[in-house]
């Protein structure tokens, strides 16, 4: 069986494990043990604090392989939210916008592509650190993992901002390197994608801003390399982004300032998670009395460190209650009575309102 559940200390080998693993290494999750020990830490105050209103509150959770005994337990994956952006300090980006340049004398009229520094997604609440192992790529565990997050938002929607953000790791060439920072980065820190990477994964990306030009890079300035990689996420992302804009994000304006990596954006209650999830009562049933149904993720209605998220049977009874076996709901920790929250695994795709080349209305947020 497998489960989403708040991380704990216990997990910090794991954590390591899959920080190490991640391709490409992932900032917002660094292979530093002393690191994940405060991420953990972070994630644990922030499961039993009481909040009003989104601040710096990392929510942090794994899925765990639990064996059918019981007996073994196995973490497979972890994924973060991160309640604002830009809780502790600004969340930069870089935001591409259009520049006339026009002469009536020469009669000349020209739009130039610029990207210019922006700190408005430090709003937004971020979807982040997501990272699995490469035997559940693929699998139903990876849309579990992925969109448990959106199932814990919704039963706490005064946590969270309204508008989520992802952001996707961006293109790198066959050596690992980024072309966008070569033709960007590196002409100011004089050190290699690599080396960056891994400082920005120990500290913060926000000292990377300060050293950056403030003022707007022109397009047609940079490599075609660069250029290219504007927006283009790194290809083991490739399907991770598609499920996101399936879900209903759409890309944003905005990319990162490192990598030129998409940053996709989504009012929550667009989100196809969001409008399908339902209420239900449960009902505990034997596994062998249960009727054949399309499998749901469902979860329980607790915040602290007892929070779970698991696929089902979303098989209903004539009177609408969730029918459960008594292993599920024992992983869940509720009783016959107590209310889930319940959404078909496989949903309607959103694209048909949000086609993938839409772009997020930025004067919406």
């Amino acid at each position: 069986m497998l489960i989403v559940r708040p991380v704990e200390t216990r997990d910090i080998d794991a954590l390591a494990r899959l920080a190490e693993n991640a391709t490409p290494r992932l900032t917002n999750l660094p292979a530093s043990r002393e690191r994940l020990l405060e991420r953990i830490a972070r994630s644990q105050d922030a499961f039993i604090s009481e909040v009003e209103a989104p601040g710096n509150e990392h929510y942090t959770f794994v899925l765990e392989r639990i064996a059918t005994d019981g007996t073994s337990h196995e973490v497979l994956g972890t994924a973060t939210i991160r309640a604002q952006a830009g809780g502790a300090e600004a969340y930069y980006t870089y935001r591409q916008e259009t520049l006339i340049h026009a002469s009536q004398q020469l009669n000349v009229r020209r739009e130039v592509q610029t990207l210019s520094l922006s700190h408005e997604v430090s709003e937004a609440t971020l979807l982040c650190a997501f990272s699995l192992d490469p035997r559940y790529k693929g699998t139903y565990a990876e849309s579990l993992l992925r969109r448990a997050r959106l199932m814990f938002i919704a039963q706490y929607p005064e946590r969270f901002s309204r508008i989520l953000a992802v952001a996707f790791p961006g293109y790198l060439d066959a050596q690992a390197q980024s072309p966008f920072w070569e033709s960007v980065g590196r002409h100011f820190f004089a050190r290699s994608f690599q080396e960056m990477n891994h400082i920005a994964g120990v500290r913060s990306k926000s000292f990377i801003a300060e050293v950056m030009p403030q003022f707007p890079l022109y397009l047609p300035l940079l490599t075609c390399e660069a250029r290219a990689a504007i927006g283009r996420e790194h290809p083991a992302h490739k399907t991770a982004l598609a499920e996101m804009i399936a879900e209903g994000f759409a890309r944003s304006r905005h990319v990162d300032i490192f990598d030129a990596g998409p940053i996709v954006k989504a009012k929550r209650e667009r989100l196809a998670t969001f409008r399908h999830a339902a209420w239900r009562p449960v009902r505990i049933r034997p596994e062998q009395a249960l009727p054949d149904a399309e499998p749901a993720m469902i979860a329980n209605q607790k915040r602290d460190d007892d929070f779970r998220c698991l696929v089902a049977r979303y098989a209903l009874s004539p009177t609408g209650q969730l029918m459960l076996s008594p292993s599920h709901a024992e992983q869940l920790g509720v009783e016959e009575g107590c209310a889930v929250l319940a959404v078909p695994l496989t949903l309607p795709s959103a694209v048909a309102e949000l086609d993938e080349g839409a772009v997020f209305d930025e004067g919406e947020v």
